[in-house]
């Protein structure tokens, strides 16, 4: 079925469009977002049980951009007196959009005049366009978290984090979690009119044990463009984190080196994320502080790696029509065949770099600013097997799980933080099992290594992504495996 558009925007809707209208007339720009996400968090183990009514994206709330004297400015709020913008009549709400106007024209003024006193100087940016659009966007999803029987919900989890420990000698904990939320945006301008519906659900187990001397977690996860229903893959998430953990309390260390590696779909993701993803990050162009703006149309890999980047190249928690400043999701190719073609942008950095925005404008909430984020981020799948990539490396690892990652967009060094390496030699798993495993190198290096890609491919999206320590927001990643040479330790 369809995730229906929020009642709540629907109804405030006209209200919004008139106040667009109101302080069109003293601005060059305006546009109005609001959000009425709903959503659950639940999280069972062993100890404890924790069970929420908002996730990391669950927010009511409005914010106003305007642009004036070169300058963008925003007002964020949630404080709407509904009746009056809802049920009044046409005069009476217009009266409210006038007092409303004025309040937010005062905020606005006394920014202005902040910068004006302490000399601060403005980064002068061109007006956005506003063009006429109409949509409207509800997409599928069987079972809404706000319909969710939350009570069986509870249950299965609390059987599964049993089932997890009573299936491993030394497990200590199993801990199962579930979140789902239904996103609900509305975007409006004096021309424009964008709604958007739709839920995403994540759900992970996590695996605690200990062989007595060391102790290892275990971790699998499902997740998509959905609802509740998604959750059904838990079971067997559990299974594979069971599996996953015996390998990882008989893993041994590795001897650091530089090896052939395959990467599974998992950690070709987490490159993909790291490697190109925060690398070509435009805003960051606008500030040169990434080294991708100086290799624009050069080779970065080889003729093997293709990538691309946007909401709609998977259906995956970020799978939105329209990003935060109302630009259409899209499907960027930034590296086409080794040669790195683009980056993504949000609509200020375009204006500043005199390109088109990418759709990849995104706020952590209403109260947040726009920054250029990731949506889906994902190389393309090539013509080789699993098989053929184990058989042709004669001594290295096959990589799987993700623990953690960290670029440098300036010099593009990176270091994934890997949860296991599979040895390989002469072309057969050994069954030896590393953990865990840390890879370095330079990005162009890595890339242009890559002589193998496998026909399948996987995007993953448990988590998210933050920027500079903060800005949290949701993010997929994944690709084929992928046949590279790289530092491993």
């Amino acid at each position: 079925m369809k995730a229906k558009f929020s009642p709540y925007l629907t109804r405030l809707a006209q209200f919004f469009r008139e106040l667009s209208q109101e302080l069109s007339k003293d601005y060059n720009y305006v546009s109005i977002l609001s959000t009425d996400s709903v959503g659950f968090a639940v999280r069972i183990s062993q100890r404890s049980k924790s069970v929420s009514s908002k996730t990391m994206t669950t927010e009511r709330g409005t914010v106003i951009r305007v642009h004036d004297q070169g300058l963008y400015s925003e007002y964020a709020f949630n404080d709407i007196d509904c009746s009056r913008a809802m049920y009044q009549t046409a005069s009476e709400r217009k009266a409210y959009v006038l007092e409303t106007a004025e309040k937010i024209k005062t905020e606005l003024g006394r920014q202005m005049n902040i910068l004006k006193r302490t000399q601060t100087a403005v980064y002068t940016t061109p007006t956005l366009k506003d063009e006429e659009r109409v949509l409207l966007v509800e997409k599928e999803a069987e079972i809404l978290p706000e319909e969710a029987d939350m009570e069986k919900l509870i249950e299965n989890l609390g059987r599964l984090s049993d089932q997890g420990v009573a299936s491993l000698e030394g497990a200590l904990d199993c801990v199962m979690s579930a979140q789902c939320t239904h996103i609900n945006k509305m975007f409006i301008t004096p021309k424009q009119y964008l709604r958007q519906s739709y839920c995403y659900a994540e759900g992970t187990a996590v695996l605690i044990a200990t062989n007595g001397e060391d102790t290892k977690f275990a971790y699998e996860g499902v997740s998509g463009l959905g609802g509740v229903e998604i959750f059904d893959g838990l079971e067997e998430k559990l299974l594979s984190a069971v599996k996953q953990a015996k390998e990882l309390l008989s893993s041994g260390r590795i001897e650091p080196g530089e090896y052939d590696i395959i990467t599974a779909p998992s950690i070709t993701g987490l490159i993909a994320h790291e490697a190109f993803g925060h690398g070509v990050e435009m805003d960051m162009f606008v500030k040169n502080r990434a080294l991708g703006k100086e290799y624009i149309n050069q080779r970065v890999g080889s003729d093997l790696v293709t990538m691309h980047e946007g909401a709609l190249c998977g259906d995956t928690v970020t799978a939105f029509a329209f990003d935060d400043e109302g630009t259409l999701a899209g499907d960027v190719t930034e590296i086409d065949h080794g040669i790195l073609k683009t980056g993504i942008c949000d609509a200020l950095a375009a204006l500043r770099l005199g390109v088109e925005p990418t759709g990849n404008g995104k706020r952590e909430n209403f109260e947040h600013k726009v920054y250029t984020r990731m949506t889906n981020t994902v190389f393309d799948s090539g013509s080789d097997s699993l098989e053929e990539m184990i058989a042709s490396i004669k001594h290295g690892y096959l990589l799987d799980g993700t623990e953690s990652g960290m670029e440098d967009p300036k010099h593009w060094g990176i270091q994934c933080i890997v949860s296991r390496g599979y040895e390989i030699r002469v072309g057969v798993l050994t069954g030896r099992v590393v953990s865990p495993v840390v890879m370095t190198g330079y990005v162009p290096d890595l890339l242009g290594s890559i002589s193998m890609a496998s026909s399948d491919r996987v995007l993953e999206g448990n988590g998210g992504c933050g920027k500079g320590y903060k800005e949290w927001v949701k993010v997929a990643d994944g690709g084929p495996y992928l046949k590279a040479r790289a530092r491993l330790g």
